[in-house]
């Protein structure tokens, strides 16, 4: 089993995005830093993004390429790596859909955030498996 680590205030402030851009999809990047065995990650650094989506804002989301490329700059020039993305699910549960799977990597983790009637009814993390056909919960871990 893999496992994503976040700190508490960073928790908050991503599902504190999630509300916001709720009752559409809310998105973001997670920064941070691989263990040896590539299958944990401890997050160093949100960047929230906005929704850049033109239609269906309540249940795709995509972010601008230029956000896509600043955030990745940002983890270079502080020795991270991009460990995966956040978003949320307006009134659905935080598992993945299939256009979900269609659009991830592997090896990224992938938080899920769901929200209903605007608030959060729970958060899980998810990682593609190698051969694209499915998600793997992961261990969602707060630190303190």
């Amino acid at each position: 089993m893999t496992r994503i680590a976040l700190a508490a205030d960073q928790l908050a402030s991503l599902t504190r995005h999630a509300r916001l851009a709720y009752p559409e999809e809310g998105c973001g990047i997670l920064l941070g830093r691989a263990t040896a065995e590539a299958a944990a990650a401890v997050v160093e650094e949100l960047v929230l993004a906005d929704n850049e989506r033109a239609d269906s804002r309540h249940n795709r989301y995509v972010i601008a390429p230029q956000t896509v490329l600043a955030a990745h700059r940002k983890a270079r020039e502080g020795g991270l790596d991009v460990v995966g993305y956040f978003h949320s699910h307006p009134d659905c549960p935080a598992v993945p859909s299939d256009f979900d799977r269609e659009h991830a990597w592997p090896g990224l983790s992938y938080v899920i955030v769901s929200v209903c009637a605007g608030d959060v009814a729970e958060v899980r993390s998810w990682r593609l498996a190698d051969d694209r056909e499915r998600f793997h919960e992961e261990t969602l871990e707060t630190l303190r």
